[in-house]
């Protein structure tokens, strides 16, 4: 009796490890929308006690004159960090993806990945 509660009970947690770790993979991995956006990177920073991530913030002014806004965003590739790191300061264009329901911070703070970043000045 005991040895089938423990069995049952093993059972119940590794489903429950399988479908978490299905549910992580499944949000870092489908989309739900992606797009571009022009502007200058106005704040790019390597941040996180455990879990470190790249995290930015692009200004963008649409229209001459109007109130800039801000496009925050996280990068998890390192080549493309280094490639915003070395476009501060110019005009860019970046490529992003958008992951809603990302569980963790550890994985980025913001739910807009950038996939690559084109310099236009």
């Amino acid at each position: 009796m005991k040895s089938k509660l423990l069995s049952w009970l093993l059972g119940v947690i590794v489903a429950v490890l399988v479908i978490a770790a299905g549910y992580v993979w499944l949000s870092l991995h489908w989309s739900y929308s992606s797009g571009e956006r022009a502007g200058y990177v106005q704040k790019f920073s390597h941040k996180g006690w455990v879990c470190k991530t790249w995290e930015g913030e692009l200004t963008m002014m649409p229209v001459p004159g109007s109130i800039p806004e801000k496009f925050l965003f996280s990068v998890r590739d390192e080549k493309v960090a280094q490639s915003i790191s070395n476009s501060m300061g110019k005009k860019v264009k970046i490529s992003y993806e958008q992951y809603t329901g990302v569980p963790s911070s550890c994985f980025g703070e913001t739910e807009y990945f950038v996939k690559e970043v084109k310099v236009l000045e």
